[in-house]
């Protein structure tokens, strides 16, 4: 630790500024924070700025600063699906997420569960969907400490307590300022992040010889060490996992909880116009994020190994601490561990709305006050918090990592009565709750049928079935959530279909047209209690 002083003085510097914002945020617009919609969507009130910063700042997070270049560092190409699935997901959620703005808006909606209950007016349904955000947002929030884990082991500190000491404070600025908190501090991240990176993509490469040196050493250490589906290009066994893992993770990523979070509190429709259009921006930075790892290859940086195991999420911090000065080497930590602050509030907030509107609520008080649902939030949000910093102490944090790979497969199946109820409801509500069964059953028996010998697991280790297990002869693999999803679709439609043969009872939409049109100034833009007869 003694030779990592300066960066550790840096970091904790820059760590507790920016967690002092954290506290202050709840004087930021002052609002009274006793309600759902200002302690949890920051009053619905965040303009283009704002949000284009908070959805950033949101999507793009500690995890993927240290796990992107990680991927690339170990298994080459296939590490680049992150870059197209950021491009196409935009124009894909446009289509989407301004109709769910103005819908929630109109009926005072907090999470997509909501949508679903008024949509279907199925609480079974809409229960299943606030379980699968819960479900697959948890390991995500547990991933944020990776980051800072990584960060940590660089500079020499070891042990558990600056982590828990990191979430306590996380947890303690959250309780008290909800997303206004993260919404400011979302400008220090992305603005350290930046420099970070622009700094790094010049600085680097120059002492590294060039980008052909660093692309060449990439290149070389795939060739003297062969194995499926690594090297700098795709082969024929992998291109089908690469299409379908970034086309599976682009109908992933809005439909996780705390995307939608941050949409909701938009004021507007054209604020999420404008950032669905400026948010590919970001896409350009994790870029050049994911050429840390081939600059790491070049290098010849060593993860750190502890107990026998490499850590390649170490990759990236030891880069900086061997390239840069100490001082700017605490920068980079810094962002990094800011970078994990800004989605882990967020998660744990959407994560909390998830439980108070959808279990809470419906289940055990159906009266509930908006003064008493905001405290319920708060307080799920510290226990979400709490659970997450148990998955990382206890679990092997290769696992967490597995786990986060399990949540995007498990979001998935949210698509159908979220996604595509928006524009119709030709989903039969036992058709919906149907396939979310078929489809999450398929999801877990593919990823519990896949193995994964470098890290020793014989299942859940990784995303990459192999089609051959479905009796084809053919070395190629697909994205597990991508077949899983065509599983939910086949059965959904099929319920469906029988469903109204039998002319089954479908619940009531509690939705008109018009909703899904609604802009600020219009007079049904309002908060309204969703009713118990929906």
């Amino acid at each position: 630790m003694s030779d990592h002083i300066t960066e550790i003085v840096v970091f904790t510097f820059l760590f507790v500024l920016v967690s002092g914002m954290g506290f202050v945020a709840s004087r930021w617009r002052r609002a009274d924070l006793a309600s759902l919609d200002e302690w949890g969507l920051g009053g619905r009130k965040f303009g283009s700025w704002i949000t284009w910063f908070l959805i950033g700042g949101d999507l793009y997070t500690a995890y993927t600063f240290v796990a992107v270049p990680a991927l690339l560092f170990g298994a080459g190409a296939m590490g680049f699906f992150a870059l197209p699935y950021t491009i196409v997901v935009y124009p894909l959620v446009f289509l989407v997420l301004i109709r769910l703005w103005s819908v929630a808006h109109v009926h005072g909606m907090v999470t997509p569960a909501d949508f679903v209950r008024a949509r279907f007016g199925s609480p079974t349904l809409a229960l299943l969907i606030a379980i699968t955000g819960l479900v697959a947002t948890m390991p995500y929030i547990a991933l944020q400490l990776i980051g800072i884990e990584a960060v940590l082991k660089t500079m020499g500190v070891t042990g558990d307590l600056p982590l828990i000491i990191a979430f306590a404070i996380l947890a303690a600025y959250t309780y008290q300022s909800g997303l206004r908190a993260p919404a400011l501090i979302a400008f220090v991240k992305d603005s350290l992040i930046y420099v970070v990176i622009l700094v790094a993509i010049i600085y680097i490469p120059a002492r590294l010889g060039g980008w052909e040196a660093i692309f060449g050493a990439a290149e070389k250490k795939f060739a003297e060490t062969p194995a499926p589906g690594d090297g700098i290009l795709l082969n024929a066994n992998n291109q089908l996992q690469y299409i379908t893992l970034a086309l599976g993770s682009a109908l992933a990523l809005f439909l996780y909880p705390h995307s939608v979070t941050g949409v909701l509190a938009a004021r507007d429709r054209d604020v999420v116009k404008r950032n669905m259009s400026a948010l590919p921006a970001y896409s350009l930075l994790l870029g050049l994020i994911a050429l840390l790892g081939y600059m790491a290859i070049a290098a010849g940086i060593k993860p750190i190994t502890t107990d026998g195991k490499a850590d390649a999420n170490t990759v990236v911090p030891l880069l900086f601490d061997q390239m840069f000065p100490d001082w700017f080497a605490g920068v980079t930590y810094a962002a990094i561990g800011i970078g994990a602050l800004v989605p882990a509030a967020i998660m744990s907030i959407a994560a909390a709305n998830l439980f108070t509107r959808n279990i809470y609520r419906e289940y055990l008080k159906r009266d509930a006050t908006p003064a008493q649902e905001a405290r319920v939030s708060k307080i799920t949000s510290l226990v979400v918090k709490v659970g997450a910093v148990l998955v990382i102490l206890l679990i092997d944090p290769q696992f967490s990592i597995d786990l986060q790979l399990i949540g995007g497969v498990v979001i998935l199946q949210t698509l159908p009565a979220v996604a595509l109820g928006l524009y119709t409801r030709w989903f039969h509500r036992y058709g919906l709750i149907a396939g979310w069964a078929a489809g999450m059953t398929a999801g877990m028996v593919m990823l519990y049928n896949i193995s994964n010998p470098a890290i020793n697991h014989a299942h859940f280790g990784g995303s990459a079935f192999p089609l051959a297990k479905l009796g084809l002869d053919t070395g190629m693999t697909i994205y597990a959530g991508f077949l899983a999803l065509l599983v939910n679709l086949v059965v959904a439609a099929l319920v469906t279909l029988a469903a109204r043969a039998a002319k089954a009872a479908d619940g009531v939409d509690g939705t008109r047209p018009a909703d899904y049109f609604a802009d600020e100034n219009d007079p049904r833009t309002k908060p309204v209690e969703l009713s118990g007869t929906h």
